[in-house]
């Protein structure tokens, strides 16, 4: 028999232990993603009744007399601060920050290290299915329905927030929630949680000990990114100046430093205490008994939002993929 008779014999054969591979893959991956699927239905049901409450607010009049400022809008008659009932939706964005922990943690770590603990992959391997098929489908489907669902959730928040998006009785684009709550870095967070389990739990082969060590590595890495957003280490704030004690640029949808000062003529920056007069003859009796000519504050415009966002996203993405490649290395070389 010639080789090119026993082609179409092995190309059959390839399809097979890849359809097998799939098939064992989904079964395998039945619980994730029917929570997956829970949680999207559960928080879109919530969104949209939220969505519709905050729409009948506004459509009200409640906050007609409100402006756009960063200071909370006071209610009439006792000045107490007016604001959307936005609770729900923050929870939603929290929920999203988090999701590369319970992603790496709950189905990650377990992913490759739960068969690798108990020995079942060898069963699987003598199926006739490779390493790299018996990777390949358990991580490619993993990896595309953590992304898909968060990126279905960073979506939902954003269409929930756009009735409240940037307003003093809403929420401001800088804020934890919305920030790193929303777009593209909450998918590649996602993978890069699950491409954290999956690595860990290659190494360790005990389910517990990779979750743990997970939790730790994936917890750490977004407190470090929000710290990262803090301290604007990524994104540096710039510096709005005005001439003299005239009026300062409005702060807006500007996310303030809380660093504000005052300039002299040869460029020195003191702090906005040295003359520690809002406006008016004070202010500037000040200013001019000690040399300023100017004063400053420093902020990130809103257009920073998406400095931040796809800084972020370009560091899980990266990290993501840096894990990935070492996972198929490692598990190449390791012996069964």
């Amino acid at each position: 028999m010639s080789a090119l008779d026993l082609r179409p014999a092995a190309t059959a054969a390839r399809r097979h232990t890849t359809r097998g591979a799939l098939w064992l893959a989904r079964r395998q991956a039945r619980v994730p993603i029917a929570v997956t699927v829970a949680v999207l239905l559960v928080a879109a049901a919530v969104a949209a009744y939220s969505r519709a409450g905050m729409l009948d607010d506004l459509a009200g009049g409640r906050f007609a007399h409100c402006d756009t400022g960063p200071l909370h809008c006071s209610r009439p008659g006792d000045g107490l601060p007016l604001l959307l009932d936005i609770a729900p939706l923050q929870y939603l964005g929290l929920f999203n920050i988090a999701l590369p922990v319970l992603i790496g943690v709950f189905w990650g770590a377990p992913l490759l290290g739960r068969d690798l603990e108990l020995g079942t992959h060898r069963m699987v391997l003598s199926q006739g299915i490779s390493r790299t098929q018996w990777f390949t489908a358990r991580y490619g489907l993993a990896a595309v329905c953590a992304v898909t669902g968060a990126g279905l959730l960073s979506w939902l928040f954003a269409w929930w927030r756009e009735p409240a998006a940037d307003r003093n009785y809403g929420l401001f684009w800088y804020e934890t929630s919305a920030l790193s709550g929303s777009g593209p870095r909450v998918a590649a967070a996602a993978l890069f949680g699950l491409a954290a389990g999956t690595l860990i739990g290659l190494l360790t082969r005990r389910v517990l000990a990779a979750m743990g060590l997970t939790l730790l590595a994936t917890g750490l890495t977004v407190v470090l990114l929000e710290l990262a957003h803090k301290t604007r280490a990524l994104v540096p704030p710039q510096s709005y100046l005005s001439a003299g004690a005239s009026p300062k640029p409005p702060m807006g949808e500007k996310w303030s430093t809380g660093t504000y000062g005052l300039i002299t003529a040869d460029g020195r920056r003191d702090d906005v205490m040295s003359c520690p007069y809002p406006s008016g003859a004070d202010l500037r009796q000040c200013m001019a008994d000690n040399g300023y000519v100017s004063r400053y504050y420093q902020a990130n415009p809103p257009s920073d939002y998406w400095a931040f966002q796809w800084l972020d996203t370009g560091i899980l993405a990266g990290a993501a993929l840096l894990l990935t490649l070492a996972t198929v290395l490692i598990l190449r070389r390791r012996a069964a």
